[in-house]
Parts: structure tokens; C-alpha cells; sequence
């Protein structure tokens, strides 16, 4: 050969043909060398000869080959796919499932939102195609607008019948995104069809977050997401036990069954059902928000109902009634309730020692109850006592046991008691206001020791202080 350029012409023309024997991507080593030499007198090799030469030496150097292939991104699964017709088919499995028909089909398109060569899915209904192709043959020969016009002046606009409906799916499309990328992977790096179809249609344990409505219990919670009740609590930093207190707008953290790839679809659906009338509030501003009267019971109705149902996998996510016809009409529950807050209630000492709580007990002294019908908490004598809410006195004076004590009535029904005082500052009648210094702690009736006694009644009977105290 003549010079090394030529030399490196002709490597590059091995490697090209030693890549298009397989038609993928071929790693080999070269480590082909030219030494030269001055000669008078010598022959030159043909080209093609030296190309045939060096590709004999290429492909003894072969590595290994690396397949075209297709990795599919899903969240934060991904799968390694030998081909676009196995991508079509993975997505093809996950419809099926909802897609008896075969009425829509995956294909793969460039994502417009994306620089890169980035595919995507888009799913098509095969009906819709040929509606469309079916329009198109119309309107080019000009009969559609005229059959339009002619069949809006005969019949006018008139409520559908059930008959008229064309029920079932109506729309089929994927709840994650979807991304595909060619890349060059070993044989080895592939996953087979069948796994991958398994690993992305199989129901996979995914943590959602649920949020707290009215009437709900963890229990029930538990129920409804099919989670056991201590896996529930061991989920979620914030519940303690199953006695823990949940609000309405708390959210929690629940487990559901859900595939790989999600697919969400709208179905169209008759059905006939028994139904219950929303509740009628009848609304008493002289009355708590926690003061509710009952002055209608309810009874369920039937209807018959053509409803777009929307699914997320299994999940109904919600319900479009277009057509509903009332069979028997359902009696609605009508409910007083009233408007105002209700007053609040506050511990009736700074400070203090809990040294009792409510409920059952060993009688501390000799004529005590075991039953403790309030809470204690242990204070020098002498403490300044505090309303716990605004109210009117009904009693201030000794009451046996009790000692010096004070009943205080409120606006919402309840009654306050404070015993075992040193002093009383109150007289019966008198009007005061939450926090008000009302009498001094003491030691005075059945009392082991200096402290304050309080209670909460609701319709004269005592309840845990600590289920009202803010």
C-alpha cells in the first residue's frame, strides 16, 4: 500500500462491512499496525484485497455484538425490549384487559414535548377511524352537509330515549407516562415479552394518599383500602393506635393494588338502582352546631340510569348521569341543626399536677367513691380558680363532700362544678365570662389533699373533662 492514509481508508471500509454483516452495532478490536520500507522494486496489493485482509482481522477480534433494542419507561419501572412490535404488544396487554373487543389499539409516536428522539403512545379507537374515513368519503362527494340540513328541518331536537344510547367504551388511554428510547444492549440486558408483560399487567402493592372524610374510622379506612389495621398504624407517623383521633381533611398514607402501567377508561352504562335523597338541613340559629334534630326520616326511591362511569384501572374515580327516570321517588331525611359555635372550654387552674383522672379508681380516703366522677389536679391551696367557660352561677357555697364548690350553667346545656375550695368569690346569679377568677383552691370535704376537683355534665351526667377541654 501505498501510505498510511490509504492504510486507514481502507480500515474504515473493513469496519463498515464487518458492521453490515449483522446489521446492529459491532465492538471490535483493531489493533492493526503498518510498518513502511523504501523499496525500488515491489507490488502493491490490490485494495479490495487489504480490506478483505483487515476484515478477516476484525472479525477475529469481534467482542460482541449489541442488539437494536428499546428500553419502555413507566414512573420508575423500566424494561429493555428487543423490539418496537414487542413495545406494541407489552401495550397492547395492559388494554386488554378492559378492551375485550379489540376496539382500540397502542401505537408509538414521537413525543412532540421532547428535543430528543423520545417515543410516546397514543391509543386509537378503530371505530372512530372508520367514522371518520366513512365521513370523509361523504363530505368530498357533498352529500353530508345536505343530509345534515335536510335531517335538522325534519326532525327536531328531542331527549333521548334509553334505546338511544350506544353504551359501552367510550374512551380508553394510559394513566402514566409512557417513554420508549432506542438503545444498543447484549442479549442478556433484554427482558423476555412474556416477563415483562407480567411484571408491568401484574397488581403491584402502591402507596397512595388518602384523605380523612366525615363518618370515617380507621378501622373502616382499613376496610375500604384492604389494608390490616396495624399495618395502617405502622404506615402512618401519626397514629399511635387504633383509639388515635382522626380529623375530617387529615390524609393518610394507604395501600392499593394498582399495575406498572395504569389505564383509565370511560364506559357508558344502564343500570337500575335504589337511591337515597340528599339530606334537607333545616338551619336553627338559636341552636349549637352540635345540636341536631331529626324531623323527616328518609326511604330509598328506584331509578332507572344511563351513566359515563370513568375507571381508573378497577378504581371508579367518578360518575356522569346523562338519562335518569325515577320509578318511585325517594323520601329525602330532613335534618334541624344549628348554626352557632359552640362555646369552648379551658382547664380551670394554671399549672397543677394531674394526680386523678376520670373513671374508675381505688377510693383514696375513707368515704371517697371508687368511681371518679371528674379530674384533679394537685395545686397549693390558695390557686386562682378560672371559669372554664362563660356562664351563670347556679350554686356557690359547701356542698357535703365537695367541700366550698361552684356550679356554673352554660349557653349549650352543660354544667361545670369546681370542689374542694379554700374560698369562694362567686354568689349564685351572677353572670361570668371564661377565665374569670371564680374561687381559691383548697382542701375542704373528702379531700386527700390540696387540689382542685372539676367536672363537665351534659344532662346531669358527668363525662371525661378532657374529651372538651381545648
Amino acid at each position: 500500500m501505498g501510505d498510511a492514509e490509504e492504510a486507514d481508508e481502507c480500515l474504515i471500509a473493513a469496519r463498515r462491512r464487518l458492521a453490515g454483516e449483522s446489521g446492529e452495532m459491532v465492538l471490535a478490536e483493531s489493533n492493526l499496525t503498518w510498518e513502511g520500507e523504501e523499496v525500488l522494486w515491489g507490488e502493491i496489493d490490490d485494495r479490495n484485497v487489504i480490506i478483505s485482509n483487515m476484515l478477516g482481522a476484525l472479525r477475529g477480534s469481534v467482542k460482541e455484538t449489541l442488539n437494536r433494542s428499546y428500553t419502555v419507561k413507566i414512573n420508575e419501572y423500566t424494561v429493555n425490549l428487543a423490539s418496537t412490535d414487542e413495545v406494541i404488544a407489552l401495550l397492547q396487554a395492559s388494554l386488554k384487559k378492559y378492551d375485550t373487543e379489540r376496539n382500540y389499539y397502542a401505537d408509538l409516536v414521537l413525543d412532540a414535548d421532547r428535543e430528543l428522539n423520545v417515543l410516546t403512545t397514543q391509543i386509537y379507537s378503530t371505530k372512530e377511524q372508520q367514522e371518520e374515513e366513512t365521513e370523509e368519503v361523504m363530505t368530498s362527494a357533498g352529500i353530508s352537509a345536505a343530509l345534515n340540513d335536510i335531517f335538522l328541518d325534519i326532525e327536531p331536537v328531542s331527549e333521548k330515549d334509553f334505546s338511544d344510547y350506544e353504551l359501552g367504551l367510550l374512551e380508553l388511554s394510559f394513566g402514566d407516562t409512557v417513554e420508549v428510547v432506542e438503545s444498543y444492549l447484549q442479549d442478556y440486558e433484554l427482558t423476555p415479552l412474556e416477563q415483562a408483560i407480567e411484571e408491568v399487567t401484574k397488581d403491584q402493592e402502591k402507596e397512595q394518599i388518602y384523605e380523612v372524610v366525615a363518618g370515617d374510622t380507621l378501622s373502616q379506612i382499613a376496610e375500604n383500602n384492604e389494608i390490616p389495621l396495624d399495618r395502617l398504624i405502622a404506615m402512618n407517623e401519626t397514629i399511635e393506635d387504633e383509639n388515635s383521633l382522626i380529623r375530617v381533611g387529615d390524609e393518610l398514607i394507604v395501600t392499593v393494588p394498582e399495575p406498572e402501567l395504569s389505564v383509565e377508561r370511560t364506559e357508558q352504562m344502564y343500570y337500575e338502582e335504589d337511591y337515597e335523597a340528599e339530606i334537607i338541613y333545616v338551619d336553627n340559629d338559636d341552636w349549637y352546631t352540635n345540636q341536631t334534630q331529626t324531623l323527616q326520616e328518609p326511604s330509598a326511591g328506584h331509578r332507572k340510569v344511563v351513566a359515563n362511569v370513568s375507571y381508573r384501572n378497577s378504581e371508579e374515580i367518578s360518575r356522569e348521569i346523562l338519562k335518569e327516570e325515577i320509578t318511585y321517588a325517594a323520601v329525602p331525611k330532613i335534618v334541624e341543626r344549628g348554626t352557632k359555635i359552640p362555646p369552648t372550654y379551658l382547664k380551670p387552674i394554671s399549672g397543677g399536677r394531674l394526680s386523678s383522672r376520670f373513671g374508675r379508681r381505688k377510693a383514696p380516703t375513707r368515704g371517697a367513691s371508687t368511681y371518679h366522677k371528674g379530674v384533679d389536679w394537685a395545686t397549693p391551696v390558695g390557686t386562682a380558680v378560672m371559669a372554664s367557660c362563660t356562664g351563670t352561677v347556679s350554686r356557690a357555697g359547701w356542698g357535703k363532700g365537695y367541700g366550698y364548690v361552684v356550679y356554673i350553667n352554660h349557653a349549650d346545656g352543660r354544667q361545670t362544678r369546681y370542689g374542694h375550695l379554700s374560698k369562694v368569690l362567686v354568689k349564685q346569679g351572677q353572670t361570668v365570662t371564661q377565665g374569670q377568677k371564680i374561687a381559691l383552691s383548697g382542701n375542704t370535704g373528702v379531700s386527700t389533699g390540696p387540689h382542685i376537683h372539676f367536672e363537665i355534665l351534659i344532662n346531669g351526667t358527668q363525662v371525661d373533662p378532657f374529651d372538651y377541654l381545648n
